[in-house]
């Protein structure tokens, strides 16, 4: 799918890799690109930043559904139609089981619910149209797992499973889907991992810009693949993983180990 010409929203499009989403959609010649991020003032400054571009900002809180259905509606009533969702909004909090039962809740609201939510209130005028893109962002964490952090990795597999279901269910109707998996990238988000735990101090060594996710969002879209690996090497991770699943747990244990002595 071309970028030129759709309506696209962005969730959690205020900072980060969501920011550079905006930015690059614009650059490449949307019809409008919606900001919808619960951070008003930062959304704002993003859709100033694309004012050449119609949409603007819509405050939207993904935990609730409601908010998500009303982001829907009120598009698709002033464009028309929403040709790509991006469910781009996440958070990462939490460490072990240990973890707050309210915090495992919220990293389930908006980890995996909010997928759901954005699927549910975009696909019934997609598959009318037999055509629309749903581009969810994971994260490697998905594919692998996230050292440090269970309510990230146990919500982001959960998200790429729910991906999964979406193309094999709706994929022969026009729906394309494809998930966004990265590892490290320079955001707030990666900062403040760094600051926390042991994961951060690992994701640095290879982190990127938003930018150039953005970049390979844009350029898997058109080939329409499902995995969008800014990290080419997830790819060999995922397969060694695949391959010999007890070696693969033994070396993540002593990544564990790694990350661990050189976070002290």
């Amino acid at each position: 799918m071309r970028i030129h010409g759709k309506v696209i929203i962005v969730t959690g499009g205020s900072n980060g890799i969501g920011r550079a989403l905006c930015q690059k959609f614009a650059a490449e010649g949307a019809r409008a690109v919606v900001v919808a991020d619960i951070d008003r003032e930062a959304g704002l400054k993003v859709a100033a930043e694309i004012k050449d571009t119609p949409g603007g900002f819509a405050h939207c809180n993904v935990a609730r559904e409601k908010d998500v259905h009303n982001l829907v509606d009120s598009i698709t009533d002033a464009c028309g139609q929403v040709d790509i969702f991006c469910s781009n909004a996440g958070i990462g909090t939490g460490r072990d089981e240990n973890t707050p039962d309210a915090d495992w809740q919220r990293s389930w609201e908006v980890n995996v619910m909010a997928h759901i939510y954005a699927a549910r209130a975009v696909l019934p005028q997609m598959l009318k149209r037999k055509e629309g893109y749903l581009v969810n962002t994971i994260s490697a964490a998905g594919l692998l797992t996230q050292i440090g952090s269970a309510p990230y990795s146990v919500t982001k597999h959960a998200a790429l499973s729910f991906a999964e279901w979406l193309s094999i269910t709706y994929g022969d109707q026009g729906i394309r889907v494809s998930a966004l998996c990265p590892m490290g990238v320079r955001t707030n988000m990666l900062a403040q991992a760094e600051a926390d735990g042991a994961s951060g101090v690992l994701l640095m060594d290879t982190a990127i810009e938003p930018a150039q996710v953005a970049d390979e969002v844009v350029k898997t879209m058109q080939e329409e693949k499902f995995l969008i690996l800014p990290h080419h090497e997830v790819a060999g991770f995922f397969l060694n993983k695949a391959s010999d699943y007890d070696r693969w747990l033994k070396g993540m244990r002593r990544l564990r180990e790694k990350a661990h002595t050189l976070k002290s």
